[in-house]
């Protein structure tokens, strides 16, 4: 199937935190024994096709992370659509057991990575909790391709074994938290269980509650792609050659952070077709069960929306990603739902730099306290 070449290119723009390429190897990665790493694959490699055998590494038990002081272990979440796959958990406990909780699901292109604002948690008397979900960062195996989904309804069992490990851990207050398409997620999570959700809040951080574009492609295009999804879920979208975003972020460019850029790529591959249709479905199902969220729930935005490709300045302050007010709109439309606005806040508020990442923080602990 050859990729679209006609304006829906453009949905690449939209599709999450474009965050890089490492040079292309020609073997598929496989862990080695000589570090903590090693229980992971490292690369992507997603331009090659997988032609080996699709068994899951037998490794299930809690392990050093990536990350200094968390540690981590993989679930079995039994066959997919391509294969067998598995989300991974990372957490991080205070010294004193804790019955408060929060749990993190990271956006598109994206991992957990945000070590210091776990210790931030932990530092205040809760236990952190992250998921890597399925096809991404820890989780990823070799014949998945990358961020690749069909149903968003797939993360619910992601989410799921995160806080049945809180609950056997102690946790009996949890915060369920999302950033841009793990937003989504955890807001359609929360109007698909209504009144069964097992947590006490729920807090998002540029929800991707819609597409950033005109109506014409949120209303036809998107939806046009979605359908032809069921029929071609493998036919890609070109995404955008952009680096505004994820120069915004990086150390070595002008931001403040360091990731690994085989998992959280500068310049994301194509999406595919059923991805797209499982966003667009995952919209209109969150809103035609809007109601149903049952539990307070935090949506935070940027106070502003970044256009362009390339980097400038002015991606230090505001959303180069999402639009912020058309993700206000759509909020004003949930049950149980509080706005709030950072002030040239990035599109991932918590990685924004000062003032508004720490009052995208601060934001967050008052919600907390207070609901």
């Amino acid at each position: 199937m050859k990729r679209i070449l006609i304006p829906l290119a453009l949905l690449a723009a939209i599709v999450g935190s474009a965050a890089g390429i490492s040079p292309m190897s020609t073997s598929i990665d496989t862990p080695t024994d000589d570090s903590i790493s090693s229980r992971f694959y490292t690369s992507w490699h997603w331009q090659e096709k997988y032609t080996g055998p699709k068994t899951m590494p037998d490794d299930w038990q809690w392990g050093p992370d990536v990350l200094e002081g968390y540690e981590s272990r993989f679930v079995d979440l039994g066959e997919a659509f391509d294969g067998p796959a598995r989300c991974t958990i990372i957490r991080l406990r205070p010294d004193k057991p804790a019955k408060k909780g929060f749990l993190y699901i990271h956006g598109f292109n994206d991992y957990f990575f945000q070590a210091d604002w776990g210790r931030q948690f932990v530092d205040s008397g809760y236990a952190f909790y992250a998921v890597d979900l399925r096809r991404y960062g820890r989780s990823r195996l070799p014949w998945q391709y990358p961020f690749n989904v069909r149903d968003q309804r797939e993360y619910f069992a992601d989410i799921d074994s995160a806080l049945n490990q809180m609950r056997r851990d102690g946790i009996t207050d949890i915060t369920l938290g999302g950033h841009s398409t793990g937003g989504l997620t955890v807001a359609y999570y929360a109007a698909s269980m209504g009144r069964r959700i097992q947590v006490n809040r729920i807090v998002t951080d540029s929800p991707f509650l819609e597409w950033n574009y005109s109506a014409f492609m949120r209303d036809v295009a998107a939806p046009m792609v979605g359908a032809l999804g069921k029929i071609f879920p493998e036919a890609e979208v070109k995404q955008a050659h952009c680096d505004g975003y994820a120069y915004s972020l990086l150390k070595e460019y002008d931001g403040q952070w360091t990731y690994n850029t085989d998992w959280k790529m500068i310049y994301s591959p194509p999406v595919k077709w059923g991805w797209v249709g499982s966003i667009d479905t995952a919209h209109s199902h969150l809103m035609k069960n809007r109601d149903h969220i049952s539990v307070p729930m935090l949506v935070m935005t940027s106070s502003r929306k970044i256009s362009g490709c390339d980097f400038t300045p002015e991606f230090l302050t505001g959303d180069a990603v999402l639009d912020p007010a058309m993700i206000r709109n759509q909020a004003r439309r949930l049950a149980n739902t509080t706005i709030c606005v950072i002030d040239s806040g990035l599109h991932d508020l918590i990685l924004s730099p000062f003032p508004a990442g720490e009052a995208a923080r601060d934001s967050i602990f008052r919600f907390i306290r207070t609901h």
